[in-house]
């Protein structure tokens, strides 16, 4: 248990943070799902508008602390290919 003021409030803010951050991923997690299943179902008009929503929401959230730029860009790069694969496809 933290002793002094300043490692009480050090904890508060670990608390707050942790929480912005499993929204953050959980926000991410359920916006690639939404796009994945489009792909699933061979469906390009959502599969198109699902890309474009992942790939705003993980631009917005790499600018934050919670995912580095680089993986950002990463999961947009092999989305893009298997969107991709299925227009061609």
């Amino acid at each position: 248990m933290p002793q002094s003021i300043s490692a009480k409030k050090t904890v508060r803010q670990n608390a707050k943070r942790r929480a912005m951050n499993h929204w953050r991923k959980r926000r991410i997690k359920d916006q690639s799902k939404a796009f994945l299943d489009a792909i699933a179902a061979k469906d390009v008009a959502t599969a198109e508008t699902e890309y474009r929503k992942v790939c705003g929401l993980l631009d917005k959230i790499s600018c934050t602390s919670t995912i580095h730029k680089n993986t950002a860009a990463r999961t947009k790069s092999r989305y893009s290919k298997r969107l991709l694969q299925i227009k061609q496809g």
